[in-house]
């Protein structure tokens, strides 16, 4: 096979026999690409025996778990990926149609070493993607990206006998079996389970029902034309929706899932949605009951409730700030040996005793129901309102070019630090501080941050805002960051805005 290209067009001779494969599609944990336009199945091969390459030379066993997203592309895709995995000299371990947490699973239940989960996650259609690791519960970060990047388009793979394929059966009963062993809910709670036609609905309800659900069913026959919106429960679109089945149905809450199962969104019994982070807040109440002193990890984009909320401080639970990212919490979660970690898109990752260390939004959903059992019958919408009260704003996500994202980034971080140093202020307040772990968080006096950051998976940034003073300031927050980055004409429209 040849060096990959990336300016091969298709219907040509060499788009049907080269591999063609752009380098903005390695992101910084994992790999997604536009499917035709900037990747070809013999690109997918080519990453294939890019990544079993990469796994030799780091000297992990070659013996790897595979599975795929249910979009119409996903099985060829996954097909290609296996067949460069093999030339590569891999025992490759395919468990068909999936979620990403039964892909982590099962390198446990199979004793893989690594993985490659084919997957575009909750992206439109059109795009495709591979979620990878090589060490148990981790996935890859930008080192191991790097790397496998250049190994990839540098064409410096090598191919090895002994490349095998293995048929796994039945690893979704497997999956279902161990997620809700030894969990029988006290009472049969009633829940909604939106999955937004993606692949979650194969799993999700089966999974509530067998700990003891009443599960009210919303968009969960699988059609990978997604006819109401992409499955992403951080999405307004369908969390309105899934406020609206709730309200419906009488039921006591909503959970849905993301297109490969690995995120969690919750509407309480009112049809409010809370986001993941002050869900995250109240997981950490409920689970400092019954692990003493638990440490949690939380990202950037994440209410500062974790450090002011009362209750957890008269717990002694102890938080870390990191960087936004599943990768990222998920290795930060694993180095602190913490309980759980918690990103506001919706990430959960709970260590043992709960689960195995990698984000599941199943396990999340069982555990927000657990807390919801324990809670002495108080409702989803009461405990909520038991928390300090804030002013939250969505995920928001301005278009930027992925060559031009970071750089935006840098210069606002440049003009608000020095903003500071020179005593400036915003909204009339002086700055109180600020976070560049990841990207720019910028505190003001009374409390309200916002966050502005370069989207790790998409030609976006990523604008986070919140204030415990009031709604206005949320949205003032809002507007000033609006204002500045207007000034820069590679940032285009907002997914949504307030």
């Amino acid at each position: 096979m040849t060096k990959p290209r990336a300016d091969l067009k298709p219907n040509s001779f060499d788009y049907e026999n080269q591999p063609l494969v752009t380098a903005n599609g390695f992101r910084e944990y994992d790999a997604r690409w536009l499917f035709g336009k900037e990747i070809n199945l013999p690109g997918i091969t080519a990453l294939g025996l890019g990544l079993g390459t990469y796994l030799a030379e780091i000297g992990v066993p070659l013996k790897i778990v595979t599975g795929h997203d249910f979009r119409s592309y996903s099985l060829s895709i996954k097909q290609a990926l296996t067949l460069g995995l093999m030339r590569a000299g891999c025992e490759v371990h395919d468990i068909g149609l999936a979620l990403s947490p039964v892909a982590y699973f099962a390198q446990f239940a199979l004793d893989c070493p690594a993985v490659a989960m084919v997957t575009a996650s909750h992206n439109e259609n059109g795009w495709t993607g591979v979620k990878m690791g090589a060490k148990r519960p981790l996935t890859f970060g930008p080192e191991e990206m790097t790397r496998l990047k250049e190994i990839v388009l540098g064409g410096l793979w090598q191919e090895r006998a002994g490349g095998a394929y293995v048929a796994v059966p039945n690893m979704r009963e497997t999956y279902l079996a161990d997620v809700t062993a030894g969990i029988r809910l006290s009472r049969p709670i009633k829940v909604v389970c939106a999955t937004g036609n993606g692949t979650a609905g194969a799993f999700a309800p089966d999974a509530l029902r067998r700990v003891g659900a009443e599960v009210i069913p919303m968009d969960n026959a699988l059609d990978f034309t997604f006819p109401k919106y992409n499955p992403n429960p951080e999405d307004l679109e369908m969390l309105h929706a899934m406020g609206d089945a709730v309200k419906a149905s009488g039921a006591e809450l909503c959970l849905g899932f993301d297109g490969d199962g690995d995120r969690c969104g919750v509407v309480d019994d009112k049809g409010h949605e809370i986001f993941a982070d002050k869900i995250g807040v109240l997981l950490a109440r409920d689970l400092s009951l019954v692990h003493r002193n638990p440490q949690f990890v939380v990202d950037v984009k994440s209410t500062g409730l974790y450090l002011t909320d009362p209750v957890l401080k008269e717990r002694g639970v102890k938080t870390d700030y990191w960087k936004t990212g599943h990768s990222y919490i998920k290795r930060r979660t694993s180095e602190l040996k913490a309980l759980a970690g918690f990103e506001k898109s919706g990430h959960f990752f709970f260590n043992q005793p709960i689960g195995r260390g990698y984000d599941d939004g199943i396990v999340a959903g069982v555990a927000v129901l657990q807390m919801l059992d324990r809670a002495g019958g108080r409702r989803l919408s009461e405990l909520y309102d038991s928390l300090p009260k804030t002013w939250s704003s969505p995920t928001m996500s301005p278009f930027c070019p992925d060559d031009k994202k970071y750089t935006v980034v840098e210069a606002l971080t440049r003009d608000l630090t020095l903003l500071k140093e020179k005593g400036g202020h915003l909204l009339d307040q002086p700055i109180a501080g600020i976070v560049t772990v990841n990207g720019v968080r910028v505190t003001l006096a009374d409390g309200t941050w916002g966050l502005v950051r370069a989207s790790s998976n998409k030609p976006s940034l990523v604008v986070v805002v919140e204030s415990p003073a009031s709604e206005a300031q949320m949205r003032a927050i809002f507007a000033e960051i609006d204002a500045r980055l207007a000034n820069f004409p590679e940032v285009g429209e907002y997914d949504q805005k307030l």
